[in-house]
Order: structure tokens, then sequence, then C-alpha cells
């Protein structure tokens, strides 16, 4: 029976048993909060792993479907499936979530059930996002998962938080309201919320580009892409340990995985219209701000322009309308859901420490922390691009991709490789060689055993994604086969119709 519901059972179980944490838990009960949400977030990963094991590799279509009427008057159904492209990203979802668990054991001693109970119930949340088939269903998630992060940044962020979530927010929300207009439009043309009904509808392209702009904004905002990036930095710098890992590792995808769901298959002809227009945006992402990232003094900060830089490969990938560009967009999102979460656990290693996120107070940390520096070297080479990496992989397929596409276009795509091993081993220079700087660094302890689990799992996957990407493009094959041949059919109403 439970095998009929996978998707409401990866939904709402993380939802309930941050619920339960809440009323169960409390401060003076640490070690059993804490215990209560890894048995929460375990129960929530496995219940995600049907989805790999039953899961059709030779069927494009969605699967896993569930269909219930939710509000009757309005055709709005409770419609769940996912395809290829989902499937890798609720995956890392629900291993994130158990990730940022154990990543908060010792290091929030304050409101321990609230913080824990926060993570659970977005990752509910998140992977609705990730499952919804219906467009209210999905917009009821999309605004939902807001409040969760909004409170784990407003509570446990640093000192300008309430500057960082109020400036979240209100980008969020305002691109999400042009959304909801767009899908009030689509309702009034077709009468249903049923997202399959959308991707039917042949719409005259200023109506498409109308859409799809509509879209964009919310979504780019979320990715997030130049110029609408600027909430980002400061919300990943005010942010819990925890909440940076969510927000790079999965909130960003989230964007890029709404453009494949909603924006380009309901309007693909404005898609097509609009490309140039979104790869310029993609290839000054790429490299404006690889520069920007060139020059940030603080680690968080610099991992931050180091991710808007990263995800404008997917925004690039997705717009070339090629099966290498798409597949390697897709395995970008989830190497980067991977290396971003492990480069801000190590900033929060170094921070729980000295509590400092400046590059100028630290220097010769391997001296002291010789095991750490090793994990934070590797992923800093992952986020440079090394082969054998999972960061390879993904940019390697967009900039072959590009190549085929426009030769100019991916000659400024590569200089990623450049700028992105310039700002990344400048930092990995400064912070971990030379000579231990004073005294503070002299006094580090290296890694206990929870922070070195931690980064070894991630380790494992950069490792085994970019040594066998398989594992994600496996999934994604014939899905985004499909897609691309929906958007290459005209959704323009036919003359005399």
């Amino acid at each position: 029976m439970l095998h009929n519901h996978v998707l409401s059972v990866a939904i709402w179980l993380p939802i309930l048993a941050g619920i339960i944490v809440l009323l169960l838990g409390s401060d003076k009960k640490a070690d059993f909060t804490r215990w209560l949400a890894l048995a929460g977030s375990l129960a929530a990963f496995f219940a995600t792993l049907p989805l790999y094991t039953k899961y059709n590799f030779s069927q494009g279509a969605f699967q896993f479907q569930e269909i219930a009427q939710w509000i009757p008057a309005f055709n709005v159904n409770y419609h769940l499936g996912v395809d290829g492209i989902a499937v890798p990203l609720i995956l890392l979802t629900s291993f994130t979530t158990v990730i940022v668990v154990i990543a908060a054991w010792e290091v929030i001693t304050k409101n321990i059930a609230q913080y824990m109970a926060a993570f659970l119930i977005m990752s509910g949340l998140m992977i609705g996002v990730f499952s919804a088939l219906d467009a209210l269903l999905y917009y009821v998630f999309w605004e939902a998962m807001l409040i969760p992060m909004f409170l784990v940044i407003g509570i446990w962020g640093g000192e300008n938080r309430v500057y960082a979530t109020v400036k979240f927010f209100l980008y969020t929300l305002l691109g999400s309201l042009l959304m909801l207009v767009a899908f009030i439009y689509l309702y009034h043309q077709t009468g249903s919320f049923a997202i399959l009904d959308y991707y039917k509808l042949p719409l005259p392209l200023n109506a498409q580009v109308l859409i799809f702009l509509a879209f964009f904004m919310a979504f780019a905002v979320k990715i997030p892409m130049w110029p609408v990036h600027t909430w980002l930095p400061d919300a990943h710098v005010e942010a819990p340990t925890g909440g940076s890992v969510v927000l790079a590792a999965i909130m960003l995808k989230l964007g890029g995985y709404s453009f494949l769901r909603f924006a380009m298959p309901i309007a693909p002809d404005a898609a097509h219209y609009l490309s140039g227009f979104m790869i310029s945006l993609s290839l000054i992402a790429i490299v404006y701000i690889a520069l920007v990232a060139l020059v940030q003094k603080d680690m968080k900060k610099l991992i931050a322009y180091s991710s808007i830089s990263h995800m404008g490969f997917v925004t690039l990938g997705f717009f070339i309308f090629s099966q290498l560009g798409l597949e390697g967009a897709i395995v970008q999102m989830i190497s980067h859901g991977f290396i971003s979460a492990a480069m801000f656990l190590c900033v929060g290693v170094l921070y729980d420490r000295m509590h400092s996120r400046q590059i100028a107070d630290y220097g010769g940390v391997v001296n002291t922390m010789p095991m750490f520096a090793a994990f934070a070297v590797l992923f800093a080479m992952a986020n440079s691009g090394l082969p054998g990496t999972s960061g390879f992989v993904g940019e390697f397929m967009v900039i072959l991709a590009a190549v085929k596409f426009n030769f100019w276009v991916a000659f400024l795509a590569a200089t990623t490789l450049i700028f992105g091993a310039a700002y990344t081993l400048w930092m990995v220079k400064r912070v971990f060689y030379g000579e231990v700087a004073n005294k503070h660094v002299a006094e580090l302890k290296d890694l206990n055993r929870r922070e070195f689990l931690i980064l070894a799992i991630l380790a494992v996957m950069v490792i085994g994604l970019g040594v066998y990407p398989k594992l994600i493009t496996d999934f994604t094959h014939v899905s985004a086969a499909q897609w691309l041949s929906h958007m290459a059919v005209s959704k323009l109403p036919i003359a005399g119709l």
C-alpha cells in the first residue's frame, strides 16, 4: 500500500517528524531531542529510497503518480508525480536534511527542538515542490517552505539577521506573486490547475513571453540569477551553518528545477525566443560573479558568490536546448548540492572554533588541523572543477554542449575554470597554508568524530559522482530526451482555429 504513496510519505513523514520534535523536544532534554530529530530525518531519507529502487529508467513519463480531489470547485487536485529530473533532487533533499541534523549536534544549544523541526518541516515542503503536478499545490509548497528558512536565519542567524531575512523574504515573495498571476491566467485558459494540461495549451507568442517573464521573476530570484542575486550573500553570511547548507544545496535548485517544469515547457516558443537573453544573463553570472568572488574577505561570502557563478552553468545548459547541455546542467545541480554543502560545513567547523569567517584571521591551519585541511582542500578542488570530482562533470558537459552551440559562449563559460580556481585556491592558500598565523590558530583542535563522519560522507559523494556520473544520468537521460522533444514542438495556435 505504501508503495502507491511513496511521494506522500516522502513529503509528510519529515513534516510529521518535525511536529513531533516540536511537541516532545526541549532544551532540558537536549540529547533526546537531537536523537529524535536524527531518527526522523533518517526515516524520511529511507522513505525516499524506493524512488531510486523502483524507478523505471526506460520511461520518461511521470511515475509514482498520486491524485485526489482537493478543492473540487476550482478543479484543484492533490496531484503528485516525478520524472528522472525530480528524483535525484528529492534524494538530495532528504540526504542533506540528515547531514544538517548531525551538523547541528553540539553546535545548536538553544531552542534545539525548534531548530531541528524547522529543517525537518522544510525538507518535506521542498520535496513537495519537486513532486507537485498541480499548480496551486506547487504554489502552496513553494511559499510555505520560505517560512522555516525565514525563522532559521531570523532566530539562529548572525548580527544582521533581521536585515538578511527581510531582504530574502521580500525578494522571493515579490517574484512568487508574478508566478501566481501566471497560474491564474493559465487557469482561465484551461479551467484547470493541472501542469500537464498547461503543457498542451497553444498560446500566442506575446502571451507566452509574458508568462515566461512572470515565471522568470520567481525562478531567477531563487537560483539566483544576476541581477536579482544580491539577497543570497547576505542570507548566507547571516544564516547558521545548517541554513547555509540547505540554502545552497537545495533551495537554489528549486529555481532551476522550476524552469524545467514550468517556465520552459509551458511557454516553449518564448523560451526559444528569449534564449539569447537567458544565455547572456547566465554568462554574466558565470564571469562577473566569479570576479566578485575574487575580492571577498569573508569565506562564506566567497562561497555564496561562487554558488551564483556555478548556478549560471545550470541556466546556460538549459537554454542551449541540447541533450548534453541539459543533462550536464542537472548533474551540475546535484554536484553543486554536495560541494557547496561541504564547503559551508568546512567554514562552520572553523567558525565553531574561532568565531570568525574572515580569511585574514587564518593562516597555517593545516599545521594544527591536518585531517580537516585534507577534506577542505578536496572540496575546494572540486569547487574549482578538478577532473575526478563531481564539480568537473557537469561543467564539462555544459561547456562541451556550448562548443557545439557557439564557440564564444563556450569560451566565456570556460573562463570559470580559471576564475573558479583563482578565488578558491587563493582562499585555500591564505587559510590553510604557510606559517601558523596567530595563537588562536595554534590552539585549534582537529575534527571530532561527528565532523569527520559528515565530511567523509560528502567526500565519498563528491568523488563517487565525479568518477561515476551514470548515477545521475541514468535517471535523467530518457526524461531529458522527452523534455527536449516537447520543447521542439511549437505551441503557437494554428491559424484559423
